[in-house]
């Protein structure tokens, strides 16, 4: 059996079920990634970038996510198939390179909900009082169980989610917006560091730091 045999007998148990989801449900996905980041990513960018060191990196992410969507885009249409990058890797690379991908696929989405789930605790905290493994397990199951319900039900909570982190976002803004001062973008001392300046107080090693929470 040939390669081209194989993939097409592979890409016919895995093509795109109609009704499931439509334009509207998958912006809404892709909102909510956004407005993640925004809540929690975006303080530890800062933090290690500062404000101009950090606007740098989210402009240098922008750039590299723009060309991974228009590549995702163009490869969808080409290879209509559940499965994302790794079906996508399989046809081009043949199973080892979907294997390699599958499993970097794998561990981000064994690392992402930890994370989300400390950033969901530290809320909870901030609210509440309350955190640790017990609050993490909660949410965990909450969530488990939004998905077993179905994907379609999965990313209409999703999108409801998503309208009233908006709404926060929003209604933050303009009670705070009063209060802006461009000089607090620029109160941190700048360091030693290779580059520092009031702009980059962190100098060039900020901006790299600050690469993954852009």
């Amino acid at each position: 059996m040939t390669q081209p045999t194989v993939d097409q007998a592979y890409l016919a148990k895995r093509q795109l079920r109609k009704g499931t989801a439509g334009w509207m449900l998958l912006a809404g996905l892709g909102v909510s990634y956004v407005i993640s980041g925004d809540f929690a990513g975006w303080n530890f960018g800062i933090a290690e970038a500062g404000w101009g060191g950090f606007a740098i990196a989210a402009c240098l992410m922008a750039l590299m996510y723009l060309a991974l969507v228009l590549a995702l885009a163009e490869m969808s249409a080409a290879i209509p198939a559940a499965g994302g990058g790794y079906s996508f890797a399989r046809q081009a690379m043949g199973p080892a390179g979907g294997y390699l991908t599958g499993l970097a696929v794998l561990i981000e989405y064994a690392l992402a909900p930890a994370a989300i789930v400390i950033f969901i605790g530290s809320a909870v905290e901030a609210l509440l009082g309350v955190n640790g493994p017990l609050v993490y397990l909660l949410f965990y199951a909450v969530f488990i169980g939004i998905h077993l319900a179905g994907v379609g039900e999965a990313l209409k909570v999703m999108m409801v989610i998503s309208g009233l982190a908006v709404f926060a976002i929003l209604a933050t803004a303009v009670a705070l917006i009063g209060d802006f001062d461009s000089a607090n973008l620029f109160d941190i001392a700048p360091t030693d560091a290779a580059g520092a300046s009031t702009f980059m107080p962190f100098g060039w090693y900020g901006i790299w730091a600050a690469l993954p929470f852009g």
